[in-house]
């Protein structure tokens, strides 16, 4: 198991490029080569963790499965706190259909494609999504404020919505987006 905290930021970006060539000419350590993320949020029929602010994902990611717990978020400006819980899992196929057998059922799936690397006491990921580019910097507040300055970025341009609420605020504007946010050339 993995962590009870997540402490981030998640920033838009026009353009991924110019961040990627800041982190590699700093020396930043890569975490991650670019990969796809498939992500599932399942649900009981009522909607009950989403209507506590919970999240049950299982993410599929590099050959590997994890299952994760989101608490309830809570805000000091622009970044974000919440308790996460993870677990790997061998077989994140088997663990949905698991999570079905109890009740639960995909609610929203969602994809990005992901490199990461290691920059100024935080953990930077360059997420490319089918609704635009988004620069996450996990840390302590005190190096992700340092990590989004060393960046060029600014924090208050922050989103403080999920990559579902995101989602979801882009398919009020666009109805003809597809209900889960995935790649077109996506194969499920």
């Amino acid at each position: 198991m993995k962590g009870s905290h997540e402490t981030e930021i998640k920033i838009p970006v026009a353009d991924l490029a110019p961040s990627r060539a800041i982190l590699v000419s700093s020396g930043a350590v890569p975490v991650s080569e670019p990969h796809l993320e498939r992500n599932a949020l399942f649900d009981d029929p009522e909607g009950r963790l989403a209507g506590s602010k919970v999240a049950l994902r299982v993410r599929h990611a590099r050959g590997r499965g994890i299952l994760t717990f989101k608490g309830p978020a809570s805000f000091d400006g622009p970044i974000k706190r919440r308790e996460e819980l993870e677990v790997e899992v061998s077989d994140p196929g088997l663990l949905e259909t698991i999570l079905e057998r109890l009740g639960y059922a995909p609610k929203f799936r969602y994809e990005k494609r992901r490199e990461e690397f290691r920059f100024k006491e935080c953990v930077v990921a360059l997420d490319e999504t089918p609704i635009g580019s988004f620069i996450e910097i996990e840390g302590e507040a005190g190096a992700i404020g340092e990590a989004v300055k060393g960046l060029g970025l600014d924090a208050g341009n922050a989103a403080r919505s999920s990559y579902a609420g995101l989602y979801r605020r882009a398919r009020e504007k666009d109805s003809r987006l597809p209900p889960d946010m995935v790649f077109p050339d996506s194969a499920r």
